[in-house]
């Protein structure tokens, strides 16, 4: 190798260090290299900005990427110029300069030069050692006469030092092809005192074009175009990232708005990647667009391999993405990079970042063994996955694997030892984990799911029935028990006489259930008879059309759904309502996302079971993924009757992917329409724009949120019916008075506070995951947390939607949820 091919190498990530006792002495600075001209003149600038990331007590990277003036923003700079720029920094207090390129004030602590190679698209990562803990800096590059705006960064306290508070924001999952960015600018302007900002992946997203980001955009984010880019062997729509220029156009074009451009100047990152910087529920260098193979002899099930693009994808990351991070530029392994690490934070935080991607095994149910992602990634059968996971370490241990949980593995063998290391050694009063995806169980019981459907569904039929049978009694009452009986299998002239003999008892103060007994009922039809009469009698005073509906609710919820939880596919109201075949997989239990930790529940099991019986308390995990905010404790056994909570997992929305919601409510339809309600319920709200058709979020309350009231529920459709007025032309200055407004007919409306608010209070009274305290699958946004010896405040910051084409210009922020972890407990409440 040539002396200007390694100094090119050695300058892919270049040190350099503060020398004692010199104002702007340096030394030990890699890859100098005398060959490469300074830049001079005018024509240079800095199109993505500054960066800084991974502070420690004495150091930090620096970032920039510098171009040629009249060359496109995002246009690659492979085989152009190199040439060194300059890098000042100083402790002078220049936060007046914050977004401006003035040059900076006060004395420098280091001046020096550094190369930007056209063959890393002139990209430049420095860092920067011998710094003193717990300080403020300002840092600039100059490329000939042109300035880079001025950049802000803050070490981090010295190791075991006494630290009152920590304070940072979590951000992941944002696709600049749907919503908008607002939460940047409203974050730059009102959380100024952070000390940094973790990045848990979702960077950028490797499609361009795809089924998922085809919605509503704000209008200062163009189309985007891939360079090169490839088209999925299935033939859905969009491209994905292939070339090593795709993944950096991606880059580039995300850091060229000026929003997140002003977030990295003003703090320090600490990122992890997760899929999209690769590819969609990727696993080492394997993609999942299509099904991939398997091999029902053998069992064995793959996904196609794409080691060139897994590399492009890593050194992508590294160009644009700060860290210190160990990478190889000429290995063609895929594992030449590793991003996991640990920060320290005083006395008060030890910080772990994971990669759960790039050792991570394949997901255990192969999707071409099922033929879809459907019962492999989502939606899964609980059961399955036990048993093909149970199956996959069995065969481990029968071979003498060392480790046998490896071919079921988030983490991979060393990455999980580092982990428990770093968890056992903490010295800090808080351990938090960068984790990527969801150690939340997040499941569905389907047969009380079904048995809560079917019950609702047929509230009204009864309430008809009864509202019927009214005239041949001449007693709702009495009809009331009547429906109950026949409902429960009874002719109708035994059900007649019994209706009439439960009215008689109840004249007489008799006892009512043996009246209906000895009138020829059953002991369930009976008590349901009675049960039913008891409901509408009590609802006398509302009047007749109330006494039907509450007798049919207990109908309903004390026969039909009953019955069907104790018998299943085989219960008589399923064959009644000619669901048999259409529901019949559904009657057991799913795992909603096996791309998360549910999918790798034994490595979840290990990991928390290295907790509790390590007794290391005061473990918060910091995750990204899903789209949505959960909050909610982690099990050392989610299976088991009596599971331990060890710790707890905060989960933050993506910054503008589209939710959670977004993607079930389009899809589960075409799963099955009968379940559809789990999910979503169209209301359609006649207002002064118009008629407007708004999706009402229900699966917060199927996954686990809290029963709500008719106030509550109102406020889950806020944001939806804001974003929806402000599509139909309503200005922004009263989107929040016309919200209020039509919030307040619609809590008047009998389809609301009767049908949606009983639907919504059923699901919730599923309880589907009692470990959820928080559950919110609608809503972008980002969360900000305050960290003290005593407590660990998280604030989840939902946005409000688009305004026609534009972000929202004034109340950019919805609501914010406060979540709170009490030192020494692993319980979070929320307000």
């Amino acid at each position: 190798m040539d002396r200007r091919r390694f100094l090119k190498l050695s300058s892919f990530f270049s040190v350099s260090s503060l020398s004692a006792g010199l104002s702007a002495g340096l030394s030990a600075c890699s890859g100098d290299d005398p060959t490469t001209p300074e830049a001079t003149g005018a024509n240079w600038k800095f199109p993505q900005s500054v960066a800084s990331a991974d502070p420690r007590p004495d150091s930090i990277v620096l970032w920039t990427r510098v171009s040629p003036s009249g060359v496109d923003d995002a246009a690659s700079l492979q085989g152009g110029t190199d040439v060194t720029i300059r890098l000042v920094v100083t402790a002078a207090d220049n936060s007046a300069l914050l977004g401006s390129n003035t040059a900076l004030s006060g004395t420098a602590l280091a001046d020096l030069t550094v190369p930007a190679y056209a063959d890393y698209d002139g990209t430049i990562r420095h860092k920067l050692t011998g710094l003193s803990p717990a300080t403020t800096y300002y840092y600039q590059f100059t490329a000939g006469a042109v300035r880079s705006k001025v950049g802000r960064f803050k070490t981090a306290p010295a190791s075991g030092a006494a630290l009152n508070q920590l304070r940072f924001a979590f951000i992941t999952c944002q696709d600049w092809s749907i919503n908008h960015w607002a939460g940047y600018e409203h974050l730059v302007a009102n959380e100024t005192d952070l000390d940094f900002f973790l990045h848990l992946g979702d960077y950028i997203y490797e499609t361009v074009g795809a089924d998922f980001q085809t919605g509503l955009v704000e209008s200062r984010h163009s189309a985007l175009s891939l360079p090169v880019g490839a088209t999925k062997a299935d033939g859905s729509s969009g491209k994905y990232a292939d070339a090593l220029d795709d993944y950096r156009y991606l880059y580039k074009t995300y850091r060229s708005d000026s929003r997140i451009q002003a977030l990295h100047e003003r703090f320090a990152m600490i990122a992890i990647w997760d899929d999209h910087e690769f590819s969609d529920d990727c696993w080492q260098d394997a993609e999942t667009y299509d099904l991939g193979t398997y091999n029902a002899a053998t069992g064995v099930g793959d996904n196609t391999h794409q080691t060139t693009r897994r590399l492009h994808a890593n050194r992508a990351w590294f160009e644009f993405m700060p860290a210190d991070v160990s990478y190889d530029a000429n290995s063609s392994s895929i594992d030449a990079i590793q991003i996991y690490r640990s920060f320290q934070f005083g006395n008060l935080a030890q910080l772990a970042m994971t990669d759960e991607r790039l050792y991570r095994a394949d997901h255990t149910i192969p999707e071409a063994a099922v033929g879809s992602s459907i019962g492999s990634r989502y939606m899964v059968p609980a059961s399955t996955i036990a048993a093909a996971t149970a199956a996959k370490i069995s065969a481990a241990t029968a071979a003498g694997a060392a480790d046998p949980i490896a071919p079921v593995s988030m983490l991979g063998t060393t990455q999980r030892g580092w982990w428990e290391d770093t968890m056992k050694n903490a010295s800090t009063t808080w351990k938090l984990w960068g984790n990527e995806v969801s150690l939340l169980r997040m499941g569905l019981n389907g047969t009380d799911a079904i048995a809560t459907l079917v019950a609702l569904n047929a509230i009204s039929t009864l309430a008809t029935q009864i509202g019927t049978a009214v005239s041949s009694t001449g007693s709702v009452t009495v009809a009331a028990a009547l429906v109950a009986a026949m409902t429960a299998g009874a002719s109708q002239s035994v059900a007649t006489n019994a209706a009439v003999a439960i009215a008689t008892a109840d004249a007489t103060s008799a006892d009512l259930a043996a009246a209906a007994v000895g009138a020829g009922l059953n002991t369930t039809q009976a008590g349901i008879a009675v049960a039913a009469y008891g409901a509408a009698k009590s609802a006398a005073a509302a009047g007749s059309t109330a006494q039907a509906g509450a007798a049919a609710q207990v109908i309903a919820f004390g026969l039909i759904k009953t019955d069907i939880q104790a018998h299943g596919v085989s219960s008589s109201f399923i064959t009644a309502a000619g669901l048999q075949t259409s529901l019949a997989p559904y009657f057991q239990k799913f795992l909603l996302d096996c791309d998360q930790w549910d999918g790798y529940n034994a490595e979840r099991q290990a990991l928390m079971g290295f907790l509790r019986d390590h007794a290391i308390q005061n473990v918060v995990a910091l995750t990204g993924d899903i789209h949505a905010f959960f909050a909610g404790t982690v099990r050392d056994d989610y299976d088991a009757a009596t599971g331990q909570d060890v710790m707890v997992d905060l989960v933050t929305a993506g910054m503008s992917s589209d939710s959670f919601f977004s993607y079930l409510s389009s899809a589960v339809g075409e799963l099955s329409a009968e379940l559809a309600t789990l999910v979503v319920y169209t209301l359609s709200i006649p207002t002064a724009a118009g008629t407007l058709s708004v999706p009402f979020n229900l699966l917060d309350y199927t996954l686990g949120k809290a029963t709500p009231t008719l106030d509550s529920l109102a406020e889950q459709a806020r944001v939806r019916l804001r974003g929806a007025l402000a599509q139909a032309g309503v200005a922004e200055a009263a989107l929040d008075s016309t919200t209020d407004t039509v919030l307040a007919g619609l809590k008047a409306d009998s389809g609301f506070n009767t049908t949606l608010l009983g639907l919504a209070q059923q699901l919730a009274g599923l309880n589907s995951n009692p470990w959820l305290k928080h559950v919110n699958t609608d809503a972008q946004g980002y969360s900000v947390v305050t960290l003290t010896a005593q407590q660990l405040s998280c604030e989840f910051r939902q946005v409000n939607r688009l305004v026609g084409s534009s972000a929202p210009a004034t109340s950019v922020i919805a609501r914010s949820t406060t979540a709170v972890v009490t030192a020494g407990t692993a319980a979070v409440t929320v307000s």
